[in-house]
This record gives C-alpha cells, sequence and structure tokens, in this order.
C-alpha cells in the first residue's frame, strides 16, 4: 500500500463494518471528515479526537500538539487536556525524548491544555519517532460544530494562508535541498510558519459566532478539507484558485517541487462555512486572525474553477508531502 492516509471508500468500509455499537449518548460520531466525536454528558459535552504525526522529523512535539488541538477547535470549543503517546526505535535517546516532551510542554502552556497521561515506549516496531496524541474538549451541550453542517449557499472561508505546515515541514527537514530555491531570509521565514498553526483561536471565535460547519485543513490540503466538508454534508462547492491565499515563498518551494499546494498539509488553516462570512472576516480581522472567503457551498459537485475553467474535485488521495518524500530519497 502507498504511504499516507487511506482512501475514504476503504476507510468508510473499515469505521462501518467495525462498528457494532451506537450509544444515544454520542451525538457526534466519526465518519468522512469528522476528525472529533462528541459524547454527552448531562448538561456538557465531551469532544475527543486523536492524531499522530509521522511525516515530519524537526518539530513534531509542536505539531504534535497543534495538529491535535486544531481538531477539538474546529468543533467551536476550547481543548482542554491532552494525553501523549510516545513510540520510539531502539536507536533514540533520552535527550531525544526529552526534547519532544519539551516542545509538547511549551506549546500546551501557550494554549492552556494540561497533559493527561500517556506512554513512553522503545520498541522494534518503528523506524523512526511516532507520536500520537488524543486532546478533549468541554462544551455546553449541544455547543459543538459538526464538520456535516454545511449549507447550501455558505461562504467558504479560511483563515491566514494555506500550506503552513507542509512548508515548514520541507524548510526543516529538508534546508540543504532546497537552499537554492531561497534565500537565507526566506527560509527563516517559512521555518516560522511553525508559529502559526494553532487555530484554536479563530475556532472559538467562529464557534460563538455561530458557524455551520468548521473542518482544520490537515492531510490532502484545501481541496481535501473541502471534498470531506461537501462528502459529509451532502452538498457540493465551488471555488476558485485565485482566491486562495498562499504566500510567495510557498507557491515557490511548490512550483521548483512540483507539488500541487491545493493538495499539500495545511494545518494552521480553518476552513469555515457561514452564511454570513464577511461579517466573520471582520470579526477575526480584529482578532488579528487573516481570513478570505473563497468561494460557495452549492448542491451537487465540487468544482475549483482556474482561469475560468471549472474542473470536478475529485476525492483527496495521499498528501503532496509523502509524494516529495519519495522524490527527496
Amino acid at each position: 500500500m502507498k504511504v499516507g492516509k487511506l482512501n475514504w471508500d476503504d476507510l468508510k468500509e473499515i469505521i462501518d463494518g467495525s462498528r457494532k455499537v451506537r450509544r444515544d449518548d454520542v451525538r457526534i460520531r466519526s465518519g468522512v471528515g469528522e476528525d472529533c466525536s462528541v459524547v454527552e454528558f448531562g448538561s456538557h459535552e465531551c469532544i475527543l479526537s486523536t492524531d499522530p504525526i509521522t511525516g515530519a522529523d524537526a518539530n513534531s512535539g509542536k505539531l504534535a500538539v497543534h495538529i491535535n488541538c486544531n481538531d477539538i477547535a474546529s468543533c467551536g470549543v476550547e481543548p482542554i487536556g491532552i494525553l501523549v503517546t510516545i513510540l520510539a526505535p531502539e536507536n533514540t535517546s533520552l535527550d531525544e525524548i526529552k526534547e519532544v516532551m519539551k516542545e509538547i510542554g511549551e506549546e500546551t502552556q501557550k494554549l492552556n491544555v494540561e497533559i493527561l497521561g500517556g506512554h513512553t515506549e522503545i520498541t522494534r516496531a518503528v523506524n523512526k519517532m511516532v507520536i500520537s496524541c488524543t486532546v478533549i474538549g468541554k462544551a455546553p451541550k449541544g455547543k459543538a460544530v459538526a464538520t456535516s453542517g454545511a449549507k447550501e449557499g455558505d461562504d467558504i472561508i479560511v483563515t491566514k494562508q494555506l500550506c503552513l505546515e507542509g512548508t515548514s515541514i520541507i524548510v526543516n527537514d529538508y534546508k540543504n535541498k532546497i537552499k537554492d530555491i531561497l534565500t537565507e531570509e526566506e527560509i527563516e521565514e517559512a521555518q516560522n510558519y511553525t508559529n502559526y498553526l494553532s487555530v484554536v483561536n479563530e475556532g472559538i471565535i467562529s464557534g460563538n459566532f455561530g458557524v455551520n460547519s468548521m473542518h482544520d485543513i490537515t492531510e490532502g490540503g484545501v481541496l481535501g478539507a473541502l471534498w470531506e466538508v461537501a462528502e459529509a454534508s451532502n452538498m457540493g462547492f465551488k471555488v476558485y484558485k485565485e482566491k486562495m491565499p498562499i504566500s510567495s515563498i510557498t507557491q515557490r518551494i511548490c512550483r521548483e517541487c512540483s507539488i500541487d499546494p491545493l493538495r499539500f498539509i495545511s494545518s494552521g488553516s480553518m476552513l469555515i462555512t457561514t452564511k454570513n462570512g464577511n461579517e466573520l472576516i471582520e470579526i477575526l480581522k480584529k482578532e488579528g486572525i487573516k481570513a478570505t472567503i473563497i468561494g460557495k457551498i452549492i448542491k451537487g459537485k465540487g468544482i475549483l474553477v482556474d482561469k475560468n475553467i471549472e474542473k470536478e474535485v475529485e476525492p483527496p488521495e495521499r498528501d503532496e508531502l509523502f509524494v516529495l518524500e519519495e522524490k527527496m530519497k
């Protein structure tokens, strides 16, 4: 099998085939595009999500915190606790594990998230360190936003810039191979993209504003996230390539490395659908968060408009990061 997430047909078959119990107190459960489950506890509900870090070497602790807390934020609520599992190969030093946990501690402190527990193990089962985290959030009953709530006519918003995570991984893990593409100043700027990977603020703001759906943009990039939102909501979309917010540094890297930036891992950017896009953008702007309307939710298929040519968007396959890794070997 190819490296990367399973395709949605295979994953859906596995999920549907393994779910033998459906409890009444589970309000939102796993499915296409739903990264979180929501469990009711009386007047409140618990939001849970889990994800590993496998595609990066540098900043893996920082990435592990943010990709998981971002999932909780995509429900419009604040993450409150994290459990951390580290599986490391035999050649790992204690200092390396300490460094990862130092990163995790620093990032959780910024987000006011407590490390609740976890597991650390040296094992022959992996050839590089794997960090897997589970994060929980808490909200009043019925508040958590589902990915599947997009409505026809919704504005589609993305926050900040696309490909922040993917760009930062490339410049940190493959610096020697991209030194002829970027200047030292540009490399340093792109390395600092890791400081903008959290979407917790925009998630909470959007949740309080009242939006129909949210999804943090991870593997598969913005087109993968759009497809997942549309599939979960039984809707389509029409978005415009020229409206996609992508930095000049990212554009140059993607062009030189033959990467499609619209299918490139993009933690740090939230996908939001709402009836009042311009109003939400102004609120986010006042909080120092850039946001851009890239299209609309429609009935039917997912459409990308590129220079007035409409192209149907296919289901997400493996992220461009994994394609690049094979080229870099």
